[in-house]
């Protein structure tokens, strides 16, 4: 079977903060052929503006809407509150692990709780209930940067796709091919000249585009860098740096000092400019 192209993606499934948009094709197909292979849909992270001080979490806003509501074929009113599984936590005269109520026969009572199920605490008891699904989008935890589609708990790739698997090769290309970056290890070693001149010696150029970057040096000397439009950005003009973060061409560059004369610049990258690294 071969696929149709992808269609227009859909408005995202939030109105503030982290959702998800939609996408799908059809498969061309004769009744003699195989079906496609694939997924018919695709989602991808789609961030907004931040939600307002103050704002609802998007998992709670949909566990209150059962509030005060009939469930568990009892006259009895609750309040819900979100449940991730383990001990319940904040306000709510809880204590231990919540059981799950036996209303709902999708999980067993011990069963840890599935990640995109609705699962809400009763506030002021000790149980919870599922009401299926949370909605695309819903973060699978508190702090993961991982979202929920159609039930399933999904990876973000640097290609913003949940669920493609796609991660930065080490020069923080997405989706590159093998090749596409070239791992440079260089050492430098001089002698100090015999009339004893001091000053600044030119050790390499760290280019722009660079990425993962590590100089380090265990001698007398002490490690400079410069811009490329000649401003130092460490240890320049004879005056030696305090060990810390610094902003360097578009990367933030750590520079560590040991008592014993072994220093360090590390970088993430990628660079925007190039760098002359100097002793």
């Amino acid at each position: 079977g071969t696929w149709g192209s992808w269609g227009p993606w859909s408005s995202c499934s939030s109105s503030c903060g982290d959702g998800v948009a939609l996408r799908s094709r059809r498969c061309l197909r004769s009744g003699e052929e195989q079906p496609c292979t694939g997924d018919p849909r695709q989602y991808r992270l789609c961030q907004l503006q931040g939600c307002p001080s103050g704002s609802v979490p998007f998992r709670a806003m949909q566990c209150s809407l059962y509030d005060n509501r009939p469930v568990l074929g009892t006259s009895a009113r609750y309040r819900w509150l979100p449940f991730h599984g383990g001990q319940s936590r904040g306000g709510d005269g809880v204590t231990g692990a919540p059981r799950h109520h036996p209303n709902t026969p999708s999980h067993p009572a011990l069963a840890a709780p599935n990640l995109c199920d609705l699962n809400c605490l009763a506030e002021g008891h000790n149980f919870y209930y599922s009401f299926g699904r949370v909605l695309d989008g819903t973060r699978c935890s508190p702090g993961s940067p991982d979202l929920c589609v159609g039930g399933r708990c999904l990876s973000v790739g640097c290609d913003g796709i949940l669920g493609s698997g796609s991660r930065p090769d080490a020069c923080g290309h997405c989706g590159s091919g093998r090749g596409s970056c070239v791992l440079v290890h260089r050492l430098f070693q001089g002698s100090d000249p015999s009339s004893g001149y001091l000053g600044y010696v030119n050790v390499t150029k760290i280019p722009a585009g660079a990425t993962n970057i590590k100089v380090t040096d265990k001698s007398r000397n002490y490690l400079a860098l410069m811009a490329s439009d000649g401003r130092f950005v460490l240890n320049g003009d004879w005056a030696i740096a305090r060990p810390g973060p610094y902003e360097a061409a578009g990367t933030l560059l750590t520079y560590s000092r040991a008592p014993d004369g072994t220093e360090s610049l590390e970088a993430p990258g990628p660079t925007h400019e190039d760098l002359q690294v100097m002793v």
